[in-house]
C-alpha cells in the first residue's frame, strides 16, 4: 500500500461522504494504491451508517469501530495502527482543513525530503474569544511542558512509515497527541495551510482548562518542579520575614500587631499548600491510570474488504475475545 489516509468520526455525519469523495480525488491525483480508514469514535449520529454506505460504494474504504467515546486522540492512535501504507495522512473529517492539503503537503515532502509534513494556521480561526483562548492555551502549555508545540498546529499531517512506527511505539495510556508528535522526532516541516471555522467552539471555558490541565500532567513533569521551586521562594520568604521580626523585636521593641495579617498568611499558605497537593494527586491519578495497563480504545467491528485484515486481528486477539487494541 502506498498510501494510507485516517480520520475519526464525531458527530460527523453531514461531512463523511464529502470528506471521502474530496481525499479520495487528491489520493488519486498521487497514487492509485491507497487506502481511507475510517475510526468511528463512539459517534452519537448516524457517521457509522453513513460511513458503512461509503464503505460499500467503495472498495479502499475500511470502518473501524469503537465501542464507544474514547476521545480523538486515542482514535487517532488506533486508526495509524491499522493502516499498511508507506505514507500516512491524518486530517479531521468535518472538511475545516481541506482534504485537498494532501497535495500540497506530498509535494512539500518530495521537495524536503521531510519525514513529517504538517499544517499550521498563519492565524487562529474563529472569534475573539477562541483565537485568545487557543493563543493562551500554547503559551501556558508550552511554559509548562518540557517539549515546545507549534502554536496553531492543525490535525493534517503527512508522515512516513518509519515516523508512524515510532509514534506507535509511545505507549501511555493518557495520549497528548500534539506533544506525542513532537516528542517522536525525525524532520517535520510546517506548512502554513488555512482552517476554515464553522461557527463558534463548543468547547467552554471550564473545558479547556481541563484540556490544558490533562495535556500539561500528561506530557511533562515540570508542574511538579514548580513546586518545589515555590516551596523553596515560601521559605526564603519567611525565613526573611522572622528575621525582620526578631530584628525590629530587639533594637525597635516594636512588634506587627493585629488579625488581620495573621489571617491572610494562613490563607496564603493553606491555599498554596492544598494546591500543591492537588497538583502531586493529579500526577498520582496519571499513575494510577498507566499502571492498569488498560488498553486506550476497544474495537467493536472492523469493516474491510479484505477478510484477511480481520483474521489477523482475531488471531492476536484470541477466538470470541473483545477486539482491543494498544
Amino acid at each position: 500500500m502506498e498510501l494510507s489516509i485516517v480520520t475519526t468520526l464525531y458527530r460527523s455525519a453531514p461531512y463523511v461522504a464529502e470528506f471521502c469523495r474530496r481525499v479520495g480525488d487528491a489520493a488519486g491525483a498521487i497514487t492509485d494504491r491507497y487506502e481511507i480508514v475510517l475510526v468511528n469514535d463512539g459517534s452519537p449520529d448516524d457517521s457509522l451508517a453513513v460511513a458503512l454506505k461509503a464503505f460499500q460504494a467503495d472498495p479502499r474504504i475500511r470502518v473501524i469501530d469503537l465501542a464507544r467515546n474514547f476521545g480523538q486522540h486515542k482514535a487517532i492512535m488506533t486508526g495509524l495502527a491499522h493502516t499498511s501504507g508507506r505514507l500516512v495522512f491524518v486530517l479531521d473529517a468535518d472538511l475545516e482543513e481541506p482534504p485537498e492539503l494532501l497535495r500540497d503537503f506530498h509535494a512539500e515532502m518530495r521537495r524536503t525530503g521531510a519525514d513529517v509534513v504538517y499544517g499550521v494556521q498563519p492565524r487562529r480561526k474563529g472569534m475573539l474569544w477562541e483565537r485568545v483562548s487557543g493563543s493562551l492555551f500554547y503559551r501556558l502549555f508550552n511554559w509548562a511542558a518540557a517539549e515546545t508545540i507549534p502554536p496553531n498546529v492543525l490535525c493534517a499531517r503527512l508522515m512516513t512509515r518509519p515516523y508512524v512506527t515510532a509514534l506507535l511505539s509511545h505507549r501511555e495510556r493518557e495520549v497528548f497527541l500534539q506533544g506525542l508528535w513532537v516528542a517522536t522526532g525525525f524532520t517535520q516541516v510546517a506548512v502554513v495551510a488555512s482552517k476554515q471555522s464553522k461557527g463558534t467552539t463548543s468547547y467552554t471555558l471550564a473545558q479547556k482548562m481541563a484540556i490544558l490541565v490533562n495535556a500539561v500532567t500528561s506530557f511533562s513533569n515540570r508542574p511538579l518542579v514548580y513546586v518545589f521551586y515555590l516551596g523553596a521562594v515560601i521559605l526564603a520568604l519567611s525565613i526573611i520575614a522572622v528575621v525582620d521580626l526578631i530584628v525590629r523585636w530587639l533594637f525597635f521593641g516594636t512588634m506587627l500587631s493585629g488579625w488581620p495579617s495573621l489571617m491572610v498568611s494562613v490563607w496564603l499558605l493553606g491555599g498554596l499548600t492544598i494546591f500543591s497537593i492537588g497538583i502531586i494527586g493529579i500526577y498520582l491519578a496519571k499513575v494510577f491510570t498507566e499502571v492498569k495497563q488498560r488498553p486506550y480504545t476497544v474495537v467493536r467491528r472492523i469493516y474491510s474488504h479484505d477478510p484477511e485484515q480481520i483474521h489477523e486481528l482475531h488471531a492476536s486477539q484470541g477466538a470470541g475475545e473483545p477486539l482491543l487494541y494498544e
